[in-house]
């Protein structure tokens, strides 16, 4: 341990000598808070549509494929508003609607490591900024593509994969130039909490647009969001410190020195040390089981409730968000304690990533279980998927910053690496979720948490083992590297 404790204490003596660098007003949380609204907005681009396929579809459609389960009493306080039915309605089927939903992570999956790539070349602005405004555009032409037909809608939402499918690791490279080693959990957790925040806000608010205008503003208003965004993005932001407009000098000093020791000056990736890293594939497997709950959740909260509980509509769209409200909360602190400990309280980077990562992967695992067995108790089983979704939330200190611990070069195509594979189970998850409850037992959804829950455990337990805090030699310079 002794010679990574004195590696990650090393920015902290510079900044020392430079002064403390306050973090209000700096280039840095500006960066940070630009993409939050980024990633705020991408993520509301994402889920809005499985909200809006619900008033999109004929109702008798997919009820034949889809019996409710009558093990729980109905139950729902409806406050009976007219609604509006102007939207045009399709007759799509449950396999259909299937595909719809899925063809966005087929773009997705595609763009990861060409975005890694591409970013290390480019840089993340330029990346990260058209992402977000092609997948914009993409929304914008959504109502026209469904009416042009199945096909067409599909396309779309593929290319909207395309567009965000390049995001994530376009902002793991902006950040390996711009993230002191000491701030990345902050910064890192304030931007990436933008995501979560924007399933809250957007899972209810299309449900609200969809009732009381139309469903096509849904995507008409985010997708216009999402436009005006990119315009703040190109004007107030740059790829590194010593490009930046209005950086003050001592900030710019702070930021390149706490790096001075980390950054790779080869132009050359090195693929093969990087494919045989173990610490990359602990951070793989911790990945893919994470989002293996999350997007089974994401995907098929709706319809437990719906289903199993007997929720309403309405209500199901406020409840559906609540445990991503808490998730988001969780970022924001995590991240900040995170950096705490690293920083006051000496804890070495590799424990902290570790501690993180156990807490985030085996306490939703434990509630998510627990969830299936409770009947049902509405309070509980809405408290125990909230906890689980939650406690998912200290991941992003955990295993999803990893990548700039240990090649803060690469980080953008190591991020783009393990996201191909933790995409998936946005592929796979949801599908056989669907093929698992078919006559939505309880004992069908037991089935379900079982199987996330096993493949978290699995996932957290392999990172504990596996996993590093220290930039590895490959990632440095010509590999000669010498502790200081």
């Amino acid at each position: 341990m002794e010679p990574e404790e004195r590696e990650d204490r090393t920015p902290l003596l510079k900044e020392s000598q430079l002064g403390a660098v306050p973090a209000c007003c700096s280039a840095r949380y500006n960066l940070a808070l630009l993409a939050f609204f980024g990633f705020f907005l991408l993520y509301a681009l994402r889920v809005n549509l499985s909200v809006a396929l619900v008033d999109m579809v004929e109702p008798n459609t997919s009820l034949a494929k889809n019996t409710t389960s009558n093990v729980c009493p109905e139950h729902s306080s409806t406050i009976n508003v007219p609604r509006n039915t102007t939207g045009k309605k399709y007759s799509w089927d449950a396999d259909t609607q299937g595909w719809i939903l899925g063809s966005f992570f087929y773009g997705y999956i595609i763009t990861q490591i060409p975005g890694g790539y591409l970013a290390s070349k480019i840089g993340g602005k330029l990346l990260l900024g058209f992402g977000i405004f092609g997948t914009s555009v993409f929304t914008l032409l959504t109502p026209l593509a469904a009416d042009l037909g199945v096909g067409y809608l599909i396309a779309v939402r593929a290319l909207e994969g395309l567009g965000e499918g390049v995001t994530f690791p376009a902002m793991h490279s902006m950040w390996s130039s711009w993230a002191p080693p000491l701030e990345r959990s902050k910064l890192l957790s304030i931007s990436y909490a933008g995501a979560q925040l924007g399933t809250v806000v957007s899972l209810p608010l299309s449900g609200l647009i969809c009732y009381y205008m139309n469903w096509v503003y849904v995507f008409y208003i985010f997708g216009a969001l999402g436009v005006l965004w990119f315009f703040f993005w190109m004007w107030l932001v740059s790829d590194k410190p010593e490009t930046h407009k209005s950086i003050s000098r001592t900030e710019r000093e702070y930021i390149l020195s706490s790096l001075k020791d980390q950054l790779s000056t080869q132009k050359s990736v090195p693929w093969r040390p990087i494919l045989e890293s173990l610490p990359l594939w602990a951070i793989v497997v911790a990945h893919f089981s994470y989002n293996w709950t999350f997007y089974t959740l994401l995907t098929l909260l709706p319809t437990y409730m719906k289903e199993i509980l007997r929720f309403d509509a309405q209500e199901n769209g406020f409840l559906s968000a609540l445990p991503y409200f808490g998730c988001w909360l969780c970022i924001i602190l995590s991240g900040q304690i995170a950096d705490h400990l690293r920083e006051k309280q000496n804890f070495s980077t590799v424990c902290v990533r570790k501690c993180f990562t156990l807490i985030g992967m085996i306490g939703p695992a434990v509630f998510l279980v627990a969830a299936g067995f409770i009947g049902c108790n509405y309070e509980l089983a809405v408290a125990f998927v909230t906890i689980s979704t939650t406690l998912g939330g200290f991941c992003t200190s955990g295993y999803s910053i990893n990548h700039l611990d240990i090649a803060p070069s690469y980080a953008g195509i190591l991020l783009g690496i393990t996201n191909s594979f933790a995409t998936i189970p946005g592929m796979v998850g949801p599908v056989i979720a669907k093929n698992l409850t078919h006559n939505n037992t309880v004992g069908e959804w037991q089935t379900v948490f079982y199987i996330a829950a096993s493949i978290n455990l699995f996932g957290a337990i392999f990172f504990a083992l596996f996993a590093s805090g220290e930039v590895q030699d490959w990632a440095v310079s010509g590999y000669h590297f010498h502790r200081n």
